[in-house]
């Protein structure tokens, strides 16, 4: 049998704010992930996660 837990934050305005820059940055790398994946596709090529990881650092 599966179980499902509900959780609910109350943050304050700090936190808040840190959220919203933390959900971004994961935002933004997700879609640059997804750039270079299609592009790699597209092109039958193959990328690596670490290749992924090395493209977006340099570039940021």
């Amino acid at each position: 049998m599966l179980k499902a837990y509900r959780y609910r934050i109350y943050p304050n305005k700090e936190q808040e704010i840190q959220l919203a820059k933390t959900f971004g940055c994961c935002r933004f790398v997700y879609n640059q992930t997804l750039a270079y994946r299609k592009d790699a596709y597209e092109k039958k090529k193959s990328l690596s996660v670490k290749q992924i990881v090395i493209i977006i650092a340099i570039e940021s």
